[in-house]
Formats: C-alpha cells, structure tokens, sequence
C-alpha cells in the first residue's frame, strides 16, 4: 500500500461508492454576479455545475400585504420598489388593474403618455441589462458598463421633469396621469430619442460586437422553446428562444391598440440571444416613443375620479408586457377603499426557477453570464 493513501477511501473508491466527488457551493447572497441579495447553492463535479438551488426572501419586504393595508391611490408608490427598475411599468400596471375593475378608461391622451414613459422606462430597464452582464463577463473595460449608465440619467431626468422623482416616480394615477407635459419637454425627449439612437448602435458594438462578449454568450445556457414555455419564460428571455408572444401585440392594452408594436424574436435560445433581444428592443422602443411623440392627441391626461377609490365587489386581474416580461397585477375587491387581496405575477420570479436548469452542465465560469441574460430584478423576485 503507498503511503498516504487512505485504506478505507481506496476500498470505497474500488467498489464504485465513490465514482465522482460533489461539492456543494454558495453563490451569494452578497456576491456581484447574483445581482441582488440572493443566493444559489450550487453542487459542482469539478467545475462543473450538476445542480442549483435559488434560495430567496432575503429582500422580503411584503409589498403585497402592505397593498392591502393601504389606501389604493397610496399604492402606487409602493409599486415603483417592486422592479426599481422599471417603476413606471409597475405603476401602469396596477393603475390599469384598478382602472379594469372599476370600468374607467383613461382619456386617450394619458394612454398615449404611459406609452411613451413605458417604452422610456423600458430602454432604462434594458441599459442596465446589457450593462450589467457585459460587467459579468468581464475583460470588456468599463466603457460598456458606464455608457449605458450615461443615457439612463437622461431618462431618470425626464421622468424628474415629470413626477418630481427621478427613481420613485409616483406618476401614474388611477383614470390618468398626475401631470401633463411641461414646457419643453416634449422637445427635450426627441433630443435625447437623437443622441441615444447614436449611443446605441455604439453600446451594441461595444458588446454584441466584442469578440469576448460573444465568446463568453454564445451557445451558453441554452433555452428551448418547449421548455421556456412549460417553465412560464415570459419577456425577452421567451422571444429570444423563438417563441412569437409579447402581450402588446397579443393582448393589445391602453395605447397599444392603436400602435402596433414589432416584438423582437431570436432562434438561438443563448445568453448572446437574450443580450440581442434587448438592444433590438431599445431600437424598437425608440420608434415607439417617437410615434408617440408625434402622435400624441390633445385633450384631458385623467378622467373624473372620487377622493375615496371604492372598487365593486369582484376579482380581476390585469398585465402588462413589462421590461422582464408578464407583470400582471391580481386583485379581489370587498368594496371599500381597501382592496381585499393582491396578488403580483412577477416576471422575474417566474424567470428564476428556469435557471437550474440552464445551469446544468455549463461551468462554474459560465455561472455569472447565465444568470446575468436572465435580467431577474431580486426586488420582484422577493417582493
């Protein structure tokens, strides 16, 4: 027997018990890869991932049970640290849920507003996106992670211009919006639309064209059809695996039955995909906001609402094809100024529990970049 070598391991080793050795790893929950405070308990053959574990609620905070225990215009505030970044989307959302149940229409003007903040707020959502996972892959410089960083501000000061609040926008209001255009800013938003058209087709140089970028995304974390839509995909993540469904074109909501939208749509199922789907949609996004902008109707931004919102007595449930994908807002109303029960259907959530199986069988070094093209904001994953 060599010296060193364990007896009772060589015997177990021998007789097949010990055909392959696991190890189980933590990812998080502060780590900057898991963008957010979650974790993944990842089991590792060498540095091979064999299966992973999300473990969440550490940024549990019960935004639907204070939905419940609020007046219903207070809501909306509460809305925008769901996904803080995309907090206008939110609000459309649970203001049309509201809306939908309480048989108000907005005027078409304040349908044509959120269209225009929603496909803004879209673009933000999606800068930070591409950002983040070019931070992830690494070696590419800082330029592709401060860049995108740069024009978000200038949708942030828009939205400043408009609510008072650059992250917290508390825009949206039940039967409209709180206020109209002020001067100039409709003008203000076709320059940055400009520049930012610019900024984009260098940004996707910068990534989608890096040799590194595509390196570390093509054909990794590969998503199927068939099992993006089993698992509930929804957002770029589905249209980047083939499947035709943006709820804009299949349920066309609020202004987006007057325009129509082109939605995006890859084959390869990769991360490279998943990136591509989102610049394609920023240049989507800023055709929309133009026709918005050169389309926008006259008359009221909100219709006649009472001080207490008393919705009748029923359920409903309303969704938007937020910047994750379905963001659909559940609520039971008992008929006072309190809704009853709210239940949010979270992209991201939804999202997240694809990832084991995406992981399966990549590296350890592929870890970050799949779940970076996944873009699942943590605050809605917790709520």
């Amino acid at each position: 027997m060599q010296e060193g070598i364990n007896t009772e391991d060589s015997k177990r080793e021998t007789s097949g018990e010990m055909q392959s050795q696991e190890m189980l790893l933590n990812m998080g929950p502060q780590h900057p890869g898991t963008h957010g405070i979650i974790r993944f308990l990842l089991t590792l053959e060498g540095e091979t991932i064999v299966g992973c574990t999300p473990v969440i609620g550490y940024l549990h905070r019960g935004i639907e049970k204070i939905l419940e225990n609020r007046p219903i215009m207070a809501g909306i505030r509460y809305m925008d640290n769901v996904d803080y970044l995309s907090p206008m989307l939110n609000e459309i959302a649970y203001v049309g849920a509201v809306e939908q149940e309480m048989g108000i229409e907005a005027p078409r003007r304040a349908q044509y507003i959120r269209l225009l903040v929603g496909e803004l707020q879209r673009i933000a959502s999606h800068l930070v996106a591409v950002a983040s996972l070019a931070g992830d892959v690494s070696a590419l410089g800082v330029s592709p992670f401060v860049y995108p960083f740069r024009d978000r501000e200038g949708i942030l000061s828009l939205f400043e211009q408009l609510g008072g609040s650059r992250f917290n926008v508390n825009y949206q209001r039940v039967g409209g919006v709180l206020h109209d255009f002020p001067q100039g800013w409709m003008s203000t938003c076709e320059h940055w639309l400009d520049q930012f058209e610019k900024n984009l087709t260098e940004l996707a140089e910068l990534t989608l064209g890096n040799e590194l970028f595509q390196l570390r995304t093509r054909g990794v974390g590969y998503l199927n059809q068939e099992q993006a839509v089993a698992y509930g995909v929804t957002g770029p993540n589905l249209r980047a695996s083939g499947v035709n469904y943006d709820l804009r074109v299949a349920r066309p909501y609020m202004a987006y039955r007057e325009v129509p939208v082109q939605a995006q749509i890859r084959q390869e199922g990769d991360c490279y995909a998943r990136a591509q789907i989102r610049v394609l949609e920023m240049v989507e996004s800023i055709r929309l906001c133009r026709v918005a902008l050169d389309t926008m109707p006259g008359g009221p931004i909100s219709t006649r609402t009472p001080i207490a919102l008393r919705p009748p007595r029923g359920e409903s449930y309303f969704a938007i094809e937020g910047s994750k994908g379905e963001l659909g807002i559940y609520l039971i109303s008992d008929g006072s100024e309190y809704l009853w029960r709210v239940k949010l259907r979270s992209p991201s959530f939804v999202n997240l529990q694809v990832l084991p199986e995406l992981l399966r069988g990549y590296r350890m070094g592929d870890a970050v970049a799949i779940i970076g093209s996944l873009d699942c904001v943590v605050g809605e994953v917790d709520r």
